[in-house]
């Protein structure tokens, strides 16, 4: 048999050879065709590659080059671009077409970020109008594995986060340029596994704080109360199965009641999962892809982390994306927790309209708010460089707020407020510092807008009219017992009294265990409620 030449032989394989170089080319998942590239700042892209492989990316104007590493990994950054689009975005032989310039916003967190805007079709007139048009200059991009960039169409609309939809569509309403939106957020969730292991483990506010929680912690003394526990639950459980499965089987419901076990103790900085696991999945990917911020929406769930609570655990993570993104301190806005809990300025704006009714001032001063599920807490996140707070007292309250559309309008008012500098209000009145002269304590505040107000235009009955009269502000002396003061607007200030307290030490305002507080009154004029506070630990 005659034999082929040695060209003949090597040909198909330097052929295939040369193609699986080409093909190696690849960019990350989150460059895709109808994405939103950030404007005004550098634009990183990256990718893989055969070692050692030059790379070309060329977009409008511009043309970058890199060569990828020994790791297979390049990366190259456009200079900073100017809104517009779409425009055709090329990787060697690769075209990504419709790509647009605008500002884009990542979100994150727990179920009230997870949750799509099917989910609210009952309940939010305004968010069903919303999600059946189409947005040319929005662009949507979820968190599965396989998602891609989407335009914005009622079909794609119906499926993507509705806290964020509602955030973005009266953001690129009032801005009128593109909006890019990726989400990655699981419901149920603790912020412990939102930041990397690295974050948390280099964070020195984390270690203070379970230093200082494992000095009080007896986990013995929790294990035993555990024990009991148990004990009592396998005893219900034995009672309430035989029931139950006696139900199943002849097709009726299962009983009410079934027990249910408290978690078991964990020692102090124990995590309870894995701490970072959704960040890797959900939010790694994401990073580096130039943004102009995040929103942020978790605190039902906690940290997950014995002994570490959310105010620590939260700077370590603000400041690990930071970190890790390479982008500066960008701005992270957060969703007020708990949700609700105060009066609305007006109960028939859409935005406010399942605010709490304004309520008659209890009768005695409620006891002080306790453990790191509370307004004090969420109020101190703000103290974060660019760390902004999307106020939710006046806006209606639950685990899972029904009024998504209302919450996403109030984040995109803080937005442009705090981050685009439009000269409007985004806070309603927050405690500044105070004075005491005699027997009177005067509150000054900032964000007090157009002017300090107070609800008005109702009556409730037992009480004076609202309109007339402040209420929410308790006052005390050394001896710590508080008791309603008499509140004045006087200018941007608030003068407290009582003629019970002589010699006053201490005011508080909307401070109360329950979380709520419908009968706190203080507004600016802008229609935006003050906030809770007590003058001896605000802010600290």
């Amino acid at each position: 048999m005659k034999s082929l030449p040695l060209t003949r032989l090597l040909l198909p394989a330097l052929l295939i050879t040369t193609l699986s170089l080409q093909a190696e080319v690849k960019l990350s998942k989150v460059f895709t065709p109808h994405m939103v590239l950030q404007r005004e700042m550098a634009v990183p892209i990256w990718g893989t590659a055969t070692a050692g492989e030059k790379v070309e990316v060329k977009f409008r104007d511009q043309t970058k080059t890199a060569t990828a590493g020994a790791d297979g990994k390049w990366s190259v950054k456009l200079d900073a671009l100017k809104v517009g689009g779409p425009d055709v975005l090329t990787i060697g032989d690769k075209a990504i077409d419709d790509v647009l310039v605008g500002d884009v916003w990542v979100g994150s967190g727990q179920s009230n970020m997870d949750m799509t805007t099917s989910n609210y079709t009952a309940g939010d007139k305004g968010l069903v109008e919303i999600v059946a048009q189409s947005y040319p200059k929005i662009r949507l991009l979820k968190k599965e594995a396989t998602a891609v960039w989407q335009e914005a169409t009622p079909a794609n609309n119906a499926g993507f986060s509705a806290m964020l939809f509602s955030f973005g569509v009266p953001l690129q309403k009032e801005l009128d340029v593109p909006v890019g939106l990726m989400v990655g957020a699981v419901g149920g969730t603790p912020s412990g596994y939102w930041l990397s292991q690295a974050m948390y483990d280099a964070d020195p506010a984390c270690k203070a704080a379970i230093e200082k929680f494992a000095k009080t912690y007896d986990y013995d003394a929790e294990m035993e109360k555990f024990k009991v526990l148990k004990a009592k639950y396998d005893a219900d459980l034995a009672a309430w199965q035989p029931l139950a499965d006696a139900a199943k089987k002849e097709g009726k419901p299962v009983p009410p009641g079934q027990p249910r076990l408290a978690p078991i103790p964990l020692h102090a900085g124990e995590p309870r999962g894995k701490i970072g696991n959704l960040f890797e999945a959900y939010v790694r990917p994401y990073v580096g892809y130039a943004i102009k911020g995040v929103l942020w929406d978790q605190g039902e769930s906690g940290t997950a982390i014995t002994g570490c609570d959310q105010y620590p655990l939260m700077g370590a993570l603000i400041k690990g994306w930071r970190k890790d993104w390479g982008q500066g301190d960008f701005p992270f806005l957060y969703v007020q927790k708990p949700s609700g809990g105060g009066c609305a300025w007006d109960s028939k704006d859409p935005v406010t309209s399942q605010g709490s009714k304004i309520a008659a001032q209890p009768a005695v001063v409620p006891p002080a708010p306790s453990g790191d599920y509370t307004h004090p807490v969420y109020l101190r996140l703000m103290n974060y460089s660019n760390t902004i707070m999307v106020t939710s007292t006046d806006l209606g309250g639950g685990t899972h707020p029904t009024n998504k559309s209302g919450y996403g309008i109030r984040g995109a008012r803080t937005a442009l407020g705090a981050v685009y500098g439009q000269k409007q209000e985004y806070y309603g009145p927050l405690y500044a510092s105070h004075q005491i002269v005699g027997d009177k304590v005067t509150i000054k505040f900032s964000h007090t807008g157009k002017g300090l107000a107070i609800k008005s235009g109702e009556k409730v009955e037992g009480a004076p009219t609202i309109g007339e009269k402040l209420q929410g502000f308790a006052i005390a002396g050394e001896d710590g017992k508080f008791v309603w003061g008499d509140a004045v607007i006087q200018g941007d200030t608030v003068v407290v009294s009582s003629k019970d307290v002589p010699k006053p030490a201490v005011v508080t305002y909307a401070w109360s265990n329950s979380n709520n507080f419908p009968w706190a009154n203080l507004f600016n004029q802008d229609g935006l409620p003050a906030q809770p506070f007590r003058t001896d630990v605000t802010g600290k």
